[in-house]
């Protein structure tokens, strides 16, 4: 019989390490080997269970989520999904190597709480399979600046989901906005952080970046952030490409999705077009990347050493989709190529 997933769960706050316990446990391949109230109480709860994932609240006492993992995490690399307040702090978290991250739930709005419980069952098993990778500790090097290059495409399309918020920001800040094309981008991510993000990246990178908006033109130096309930298209616009956000059932278990993306950008750019899939699970963007690879758009596909969750990547490259793959810190390198 295969052994559960162990997990560790951290929050000050007695109700809800007692509400997510529960509704954990609700699922037979999960065992919650122990609680804990701050950072020092799981650190040593950490070396007693030696669990397989760790539920982290950011917000603690004595010392926060954030630095408890930048402490913890080169000492003992624990897959950890932050559940938190809506802020700032998550993206954070991110960097120092959380795998993943939910919003919690309000508790008087009882039908809220199932469809939480789902997801982060959901979210632990994903984590329990991912790669534990800090940027605190990996040191990438940037791409050299020089002048612009002569390229006949016309924009990059990327798409990812578990640890791509973090692959995104550290490729983004190896590019320089002033050598390609525009960016059109599909994160699977909340509505409420999918703003916030954008924003983030905008202030910490050199790029100019935003929630995309219909009638948003794809142009250099500007990348187009997909809201976190909408599905992003580009259109033919003169010479050049739009974008049209609208609302939609999920595709391939996802809104916004990789292969509603990709599969406009085939149809409506194709040879103009360069596409890159990201770390992620499950198999979005695959089809969308492989129509893109007919349409004579070139393709590539993160490896699985440097992705936290090799599910999207690897779904694309077994499908035929993926022209190379290379390591995240190689794939401007790769770009450039390319171009």
């Amino acid at each position: 019989m295969k052994s559960r997933i162990k997990v560790l769960v951290v929050d000050d706050s007695l109700l809800f390490r007692t509400f997510i316990s529960k509704g954990i446990s609700t699922d037979p391949a999960l065992e919650v080997v122990a609680t804990a109230n701050d950072p020092f109480d799981a650190r040593d709860k950490i070396i007693r269970y030696n669990p397989d994932v760790m539920v982290c609240d950011v917000e603690m006492p004595r010392m926060n989520g954030i630095e408890f993992l930048r402490r913890l995490l080169p000492q003992h690399p624990l897959p950890v999904v932050i559940v938190s307040a809506v802020s700032q702090a998550v993206f954070e978290a991110m960097s120092v190597g959380a795998v993943d991250f939910m919003t919690k739930p309000d508790m008087s709005a009882l039908g809220r709480i199932e469809p939480f419980v789902e997801e982060l069952i959901q979210k632990i098993h994903i984590a329990a399979k991912a790669t534990v990778v800090s940027s605190a500790i990996t040191v990438i090097e940037p791409v050299p600046h020089s002048e612009r290059m002569s390229t006949d495409k016309k924009l990059i399309a990327i798409g990812a989901s578990t640890g791509g918020t973090e692959a995104i920001y550290n490729l983004l800040k190896l590019m320089d906005p002033q050598r390609y094309p525009g960016l059109v981008i599909v994160q699977h991510i909340p509505p409420v952080f999918s703003t916030m993000f954008a924003e983030r990246l905008n202030r910490f990178t050199a790029w100019m970046v935003k929630e995309a908006e219909t009638g948003d033109i794809i142009e250099p130096g500007k990348v187009l952030m997909a809201p976190g309930d909408r599905h992003i298209r580009i259109r033919k616009f003169g010479s050049g490409y739009k974008v049209v956000c609208s609302q939609g059932e999920k595709v391939s278990g996802h809104c916004p999705s990789v292969d509603v993306l990709f599969e406009s950008v085939a149809k409506e750019a194709g040879k103009e077009a360069l596409g890159v899939i990201l770390t992620g699970m499950g198999y979005d963007g695959a089809r969308g990347m492989l129509a893109m690879r007919r349409k004579g758009a070139r393709t590539i596909g993160q490896n699985e050493e440097s992705s936290v969750v090799y599910g999207m990547p690897r779904a694309a490259y077994e499908l035929g989709a993926v022209e190379k793959q290379a390591a995240l810190q190689n794939i401007p390198r790769l770009i450039n190529a390319m171009l």
